[in-house]
C-alpha cells in the first residue's frame, strides 16, 4: 500500500525528525532497509568495513559535535562487535546510540539465526537500552535513547529492533501521529548549576591559594567551556594543565600552560580547579607522591556520584560552562590576579622553559634512520604552518602517541583525539572519518604507531570511498613497541624461531594498502621525503597514508606504562 510504511521507514523517519543527520554502521540482515531509508530520509550513512571502527566513529562523532553518534549493526555478531565503540562512549561519556536488528520475537529461545538476548549483553556499557516490541512503539523508543544519551553524564545507549517489527506497517496518518506524540514527550533536562554559596567558596579558595592550578579535561570540551577557561586563566592569572583531550581549549602556547612542568604544578599545587577532568589513572587518583598530600581539589563535574567517588574539598556539580561563568561573575565582581611576578607563577614559567629549551634540542637534531623526534617536529611544524582552522589530529599507539602528546601542539578546541580514558588502541580510523564528518573544513591528520593503524587499516578504502580529507601518518617500527626486543635467554623453546609476539613484518609498505584503492601513499625515510609528502598530502586535502619508517630500536616498551607490564 502506497499510504503505509514499514518499521525501517518509521523508524528512519524518526531518526530524521528528531535531528539525527549522521549514521555509521555496518549493513546486513536484517537492517540493510533501514540503511537505505535513513539515506532516503536525508541522513548521511557512512558505510564501514567493521563494526568496532564503526562504533568508534559513533562514539567520537557524539563528542565532536554535542549530538549522540549512531551505530547501526546487524544482529548476533554484529552487536557484539558494536560494544566496542558503545563501551568507548560509556568510559568516555559521550553521547552515542547503538541499533541493532534482532531476531524474529516469535523464535526467541529456539536458535534463530544470529540470535542473541542483545539487550542482556548491553548492560554493561549502556545507561539506557530498550527494545521496540512493536511497530507503534518505533517512534518513542528512538526519541528516548537520543534524550538518554546527552542527558546528566553523557554516555552510550542502545535500541533494539527486531525483525518482525521492521517488517510490521503502519498508515501515513497513524505513523504521522506516533511521530508527534513521542516528540511531544521528549526530556530536555536543563542544565544543573550550584548554588552560588557554593560558587563563593571555590572563589575564596582559588583566592587565598598561594600555589593554584587550573586542571581541564574532555568533559571541558565536550561542554564548549573554552571561551570561559580562557576569561578564568586569564583574569586570574593561575597556571593552568589539560589532560591529552583538554589539550586546545587555551593555546597549548599560552604563557600560563603548564603542560611542560606537569609534575612540579601538580605535586606543589595547595589547590586545585578541576573542570571536567576525573581524578582517575591519568591524574593519579588525586593523590600522593604525584599530588601534595593537602592538595584541595575542587572538583567541576555533571555527575554528583563523581564527586562523590572523589570525595574533594569541594564539589560543584553542574555543566561546566554554567560552572565556568559563574565563577567568572564572581571574580569579576572582585578581581585578583596572580601577575608575571608571583612566585609560584614564576617557579612554573621557569620550568616550562627549561623543560621546552630541553626538549626543543632534541628535537631540533634530525636523526635518520628516524627516532619518533625527528618525524614528529616536522609534523609538528607542518600542522602549525596551516593556521586556521587547525586541523584534527587522531593520535592512538603507545610511543607515538606519548611523544605526539609533547610535541604536537593543539591550538583550538577539540582538535586531538586520542586513545582516551582506556587507553583503546584501534580507534584512529573510526576517529579520523568521525572527525572528517563532524568537521568538514578540517583536515584530519592521523599520528599513528604501526600497531594501533594495523587494528583498523581497512577502514582506508572508506576515507577514499566518501572522498574525505583524512592524511594517515604511520610510524612504522616494525612491531607493538618496535619489533623483537627479547634478550637470547628468552629465545628459547619448541617455538623459538617464530618471530616475537610483538614483531610485524620489517619495513612493511603500509603506504600501498591506499593505493589499492586509488588512495594517494608514501614511502618516507629522510626529513626531506617527509616535509614533501606532508605539503603536497595537506595540500591536496585528499585521502592519503604516509608510512615513517622509525628505527626499530628508537621506543621504549609500553611508552610510558612500563610499570604496568
Amino acid at each position: 500500500m502506497a499510504d503505509s510504511f514499514d518499521g525501517n521507514v518509521l523508524a528512519a523517519k524518526s531518526f530524521a525528525r528528531f535531528g539525527v543527520t549522521h549514521m555509521f554502521g555496518v549493513v546486513g540482515i536484517p537492517v540493510t532497509s533501514l540503511a537505505n531509508r535513513a539515506v532516503q530520509m536525508g541522513i548521511r550513512f557512512v558505510a564501514f568495513h567493521n563494526e568496532q571502527s564503526a562504533g568508534y566513529a559513533a562514539s567520537a562523532y557524539g563528542y565532536l559535535t554535542g549530538h549522540p553518534g549512531l551505530l547501526l549493526t546487524v544482529s548476533g555478531p554484529g552487536c557484539v562487535h558494536g560494544l566496542a565503540g558503545l563501551s568507548n562512549a560509556m568510559i568516555n561519556t559521550w553521547p552515542m546510540v547503538m541499533i541493532s536488528g534482532s531476531s524474529d520475537q516469535k523464535d526467541s529461545g529456539r536458535g534463530d539465526f544470529q540470535e542473541l538476548d542483545q539487550i542482556e549483553a548491553v548492560k554493561p556499557f549502556s545507561k539506557f537500552s530498550v527494545k521496540a516490541k512493536n511497530i507503534q512503539e518505533i517512534p518513542n523508543c528512538v526519541a528516548r535513547v537520543l534524550d538518554h544519551a546527552v542527558s546528566g553524564r553523557p554516555g552510550g545507549c542502545y535500541l533494539d529492533l527486531p525483525t518482525d517489527v521492521l517488517h510490521q506497517t503502519v498508515t501515513e496518518s497513524e505513523a504521522e501521529k506516533l511521530l508527534a506524540e513521542a516528540e511531544k514527550g521528549r526530556n530536555f533536562e536543563e542544565s544543573i548549576v550550584p548554588p552560588s554559596s557554593e560558587i563563593e567558596k571555590a572563589v575564596g579558595l582559588l583566592r587565598k591559594a598561594e600555589r593554584p592550578l587550573i586542571v581541564f579535561g574532555k568533559g571541558a570540551a565536550y561542554g564548549r567551556a573554552e571561551v570561559e577557561l580562557r576569561k578564568l586563566v586569564e583574569r586570574t592569572g593561575i597556571p593552568f594543565l589539560p589532560t591529552p583531550m583538554g589539550k586546545g581549549l587555551v593555546n597549548d602556547d599560552h604563557e600560563l600552560a603548564a603542560s611542560a612542568a606537569r609534575s612540579l604544578a601538580i605535586g606543589k599545587c595547595d589547590v586545585a580547579l578541576v573542570v571536567g577532568a576525573r581524578l582517575n589513572w591519568l591524574l593519579h587518583f588525586g593523590e600522593s607522591p604525584k599530588w601534595d598530600k593537602d592538595v584541595k581539589f575542587i572538583l567541576v563535574d555533571v555527575c554528583e556520584e563523581e564527586i562523590k567517588l572523589r570525595k574533594p574539598h569541594l564539589g560543584l556539580v553542574g555543566d561546566a560552562k554554567k560552572v565556568l561563568e559563574m565563577i567568572n561573575k564572581e571574580i569579576k565582581d572582585d578581581p585578583f590576579c596572580l601577575g608575571k611576578s608571583h612566585p609560584w607563577v614564576e617557579a612554573v614559567s621557569k620550568k616550562v622553559k627549561d623543560n621546552v629549551s630541553r626538549m626543543e634540542s632534541q628535537l631540533g637534531k634530525d636523526v635518520v634512520p628516524f627516532n619518533f623526534l625527528t618525524p614528529m617536529r616536522i609534523i609538528r611544524d607542518a600542522i602549525l604552518g596551516l593556521g586556521s582552522p587547525a586541523p584534527v589530529v587522531v593520535s592512538e599507539g603507545a610511543n607515538t602517541m606519548d611523544v605526539g602528546r609533547s610535541v604536537l601542539v593543539q591550538t583550538e578546541p577539540r582538535t586531538r583525539l586520542d586513545a582516551g580514558t582506556w587507553g583503546t588502541m584501534g580507534v584512529g580510523l573510526g576517529y579520523c572519518i568521525a572527525a572528517a564528518v563532524a568537521n568538514p573544513e578540517r583536515l584530519v591528520v592521523a599520528v599513528e604507531g604501526d600497531s594501533g593503524f594495523g587494528f583498523s587499516a581497512m577502514e582506508v578504502e572508506t576515507l577514499v570511498r566518501y572522498k574525505l580529507p583524512v592524511v594517515v601518518i604511520v610510524f612504522n617500527n616494525g612491531g607493538v613497541y618496535g619489533g623483537d626486543r627479547r634478550s637470547p635467554e628468552e629465545i628459547t623453546g619448541p617455538f623459538k624461531d617464530d618471530p616475537a609476539p610483538t614483531s610485524f613484518v620489517p619495513a612493511a609498505a603500509y603506504h600501498t594498502l591506499i593505493e589499492a584503492f586509488g588512495g594517494k601513499g608514501y614511502l618516507v625515510g629522510t626529513p626531506d621525503e617527509l616535509k614533501f609528502a606532508l605539503s603536497e598530502s595537506f595540500s591536496a586535502r585528499k585521502a592519503a597514508v604516509i608510512n615513517v619508517i622509525i628505527d626499530p630500536f628508537a621506543g621504549a616498551e609500553s611508552g610510558r606504562m612500563q610499570h604496568k607490564n
